[in-house]
């Protein structure tokens, strides 16, 4: 009988598994295989929150496989040595994996097909970097011309979305280690992992009458509501497909009965895009990981204020909008998108601090951290990236907070001590008279800190130092 192995990294489900459909294609029987590498759980960037997500992930679908005939073999150690072992230990004479193209899966894939039989499959992306590009071959490294390139391509429709194989014969005599227990997920954090609780949240996001991605467009920025998909950490690890979503993304575009709900599906459309479209920049630019993409801003004459960065990772700085999304991001492991903006603009332009202890302290804590589009969002907001926002855009955190949390909703969750500031003042309590901070038990400079940064001072100084570097250059 021929064997295969199915190799996981980035893809923890059963269904629309390109790699596992290549591999029950080829062979009789399939053996999948998870491998803890010892370089991605040494690696500075790894969030203990992902890795708990990662392992209830891979619980799960050790269950989804035993019941289908099938179990989930786990190794640990360098990929290559393990996929050898396991290759004579099973006889098996293929390695079925779905592509990954960040820079280090690139150089471990490459080694490992130096010497054995493996196949890479699509499946993280619907198209892949190298086939998004300009008339004259170049990659895009705007978002809109990209996007446009992107959905002239051929787009999958329902049909192609692969249903989970009934059954996946696998041999019973293969040795495996036990899924570690620790780290646990914080009780706190609103995902569960696994493939079934990803499939539920699409659906719940996407069917019915009257789906919440009809309005997408207009409370995805709310922090206060539950205004968006929560599918971010399932595409992290694949616990669902991007063509899945994609495909339902399509679907919803088709069936909006009217301008606001076909809006709302297709600016979710386009979020999904941007994913895409960090993962092609990292692809074709990998530098950004280590410095800026923009040349003229590689020498901003940061401001190495350890106090204050403790401060903002702490959720102390004294604005309340970044210190609740600061707070909710260690308790969690997760945060809105628009409050990452916010925190991501305050590090860097209110504080002067480089964006990259920013871009890393995310992917300390972040349960959906991806190398590709984390990076790209702190270089967005930073004014060093790609397609980014201008340097000069600063965000006005009382304004953002007033606007994306009006009521003070979110705020009074995340920074309690605030919970009786009146909704005049939420944003801005060092405002509020001091016999009001007396009324409400909360005294600025005592329960809660005073700001750590005068804002309009902070956007002068960064505005000068950006402009200063670009003379360098």
């Amino acid at each position: 009988m021929n064997t295969a192995i199915w190799w996981i990294r980035r893809d923890l489900r059963l269904t629309d598994n390109q790699a596992l459909s290549a591999a029950l294609a080829r062979a009789d029987r399939v053996v999948p295989v998870f491998i803890f590498d010892p370089a991605l759980l040494a690696s500075p960037y790894l969030s203990p929150t992902r890795l708990a997500f990662l392992l209830g992930g891979l619980r799960q679908l050790q269950a989804d496989l035993q019941a289908r005939g099938s179990h989930l073999i786990i190794r640990q150690g360098g990929p290559r040595d393990e996929l050898a072992a396991l290759l004579s230990e099973s006889d098996a004479g293929s390695i079925f994996a779905e592509e990954d193209f960040t820079p280090y899966a690139r150089r471990r894939d490459a080694h490992v097909a130096q010497s054995l039989p493996l196949k890479l499959t699509g499946g993280l992306v619907v198209h892949g970097p190298g086939t998004v590009l300009k008339a004259d071959g170049a990659p895009y490294t705007v978002f809109t011309p990209f996007s446009r390139a992107w959905k002239s391509l051929s787009l999958p429709s329902v049909g192609a979305v692969l249903p989970a194989p009934p059954q996946i014969p696998t041999p019973p005599e293969l040795s495996s280690q036990p899924i570690p227990v620790e780290p646990a997920l914080p009780p706190s954090i609103e995902f569960a992992p696994g493939e079934v609780e990803a499939q539920r949240r699409l659906a719940a996001f996407v069917d019915g009458d009257d789906p919440p991605v009809h309005r997408y467009a207009r409370a995805r920025d709310r922090i206060d509501l539950a205004g968006t998909s929560g599918l971010s950490p399932y595409l992290r690890l694949g616990m669902l497909s991007a063509r899945q979503a994609i495909v339902a993304a399509r679907q919803t575009i088709t069936a909006a009965s009217d301008a606001e709900a076909s809006r709302g599906a297709e600016t979710w459309l386009d979020e999904l895009i941007w994913r895409e479209f960090y993962i092609h920049i990292l692809y074709h630019f990998p530098h950004v990981r280590a410095m800026s993409f923009r040349e003229d801003l590689r020498h901003v004459a940061w401001n190495d204020d350890e106090t204050a960065f403790a401060a903002w990772c702490a959720g102390r700085t004294g604005y309340p909008i970044v210190d609740a999304a600061m707070r909710q991001l260690a308790q969690t492991g997760w945060v809105h998108n628009r409050a990452r903006m916010i925190v991501a603009s305050f590090l860097v332009k209110d504080l002067l601090i480089d964006w990259r202890r920013g871009e890393r302290w995310f992917m300390q804590h972040l349960v959906d951290g991806d190398p590709a589009a984390n990076n790209g969002g702190w270089q967005w907001t930073a004014g060093t990236g790609t397609d980014a926002a201008p340097y000069f855009r600063v965000f006005n955190p009382v304004l953002q907070g007033q606007k994306f949390d009006p009521d003070g909703t979110y705020v009074r969750r995340w920074v309690p001590e605030l919970a009786g500031v009146p909704n005049k003042f939420i944003h801005q309590p060092w405002a509020m008279p001091p016999a009001l901070q007396r009324q409400v038990g909360c005294i600025i400079g005592q329960r809660y800190p005073a700001p750590i940064v005068d804002h309009a001072h902070a956007r002068e100084r960064t505005i000068a130092a950006y402009a200063h570097a670009r003379t360098k250059s």
